[in-house]
């Protein structure tokens, strides 16, 4: 599954993301024993936003980072988008307190440029079948000075937890998504894409090559996932 490409990689995750959407919520919490609230918290303080700031939530599945952002800047103007109907759906029958939705594909925005004081990803890079050119087009709609941050996967160096790692990643995973979302395969994809996405430093270069400045990253959970962030 993670050595699709192109289209057929796209039509692959949007199916799968479909699927799982009514649990998806709920698996994040247990794959990461409730830390990713904590994380993107990290990434809403990190953006920066300014009282009256636009933020576009982008791949926001059910629009978690985008009702984190109003949580911390109860006046911001989030933008919710996804390519996926199906959770964006679910999103909508959660407290959204004015939040804004749009279909978009990371690839393609439908934004004017220079749109967003900040664009916040959670879990989205990793999925797309073109890093750099969705950097781009992130780079694109952010206002001279926006700030990108991204929350995603990494791959995992090698330490003494490796094995655990690996026993969490390609045991426990999947068990939890047969049992919770009933799509065991859904829950080998992240694994897989996990392992064969770019490390830490490689996800960095790439920021840089598509023009973003003053890069940096954190790593989280014993080095498997990461907050990567720049400013245009």
């Amino acid at each position: 599954m993670a050595y699709l490409t192109g289209g057929e990689r796209a039509r692959y995750v949007q199916g799968m993301f479909a699927h799982i959407a009514r649990r998806y919520d709920l698996m994040n919490r247990l794959m990461t024993a409730g830390q990713d609230v904590r994380w993107r918290r990290e990434v809403i303080r990190r953006a920066e936003l300014p009282a009256s700031g636009r933020l576009l939530d982008l791949g926001a599945g059910t629009g978690d980072l985008a009702r984190e952002a109003l949580r911390q800047v109860p006046k911001s103007l989030p933008v919710a988008a996804d390519f996926t109907m199906e959770m964006m759906r679910v999103g909508k029958t959660r407290p959204n307190m004015g939040l804004e939705w749009a279909a978009a594909d990371a690839l393609c925005l439908p934004f004017p440029d220079g749109s967003f004081d900040a664009v916040v990803s959670g879990f989205l890079l990793r999925n797309v079948s073109d890093i750099l050119q969705s950097l781009n087009e992130q780079r694109r709609v952010l206002k001279p000075g926006g700030r990108i941050i991204a929350l995603d996967t990494t791959q995992p160096p090698k330490n003494p937890l490796a094995p655990l790692i690996k026993l969490h990643l390609h045991t426990v995973i999947p068990t939890l998504g047969r049992l919770i979302a009933g799509s065991a395969e859904a829950y080998r994809y992240l694994p897989e894409t996990t392992e064969n996405f770019l490390s830490a430093e490689g996800l960095a270069e790439r920021m840089q090559t598509a023009g973003f400045q003053g890069v940096g990253f954190r790593r989280l959970m014993f080095g498997t996932v990461a907050i990567h962030w720049g400013f245009k």
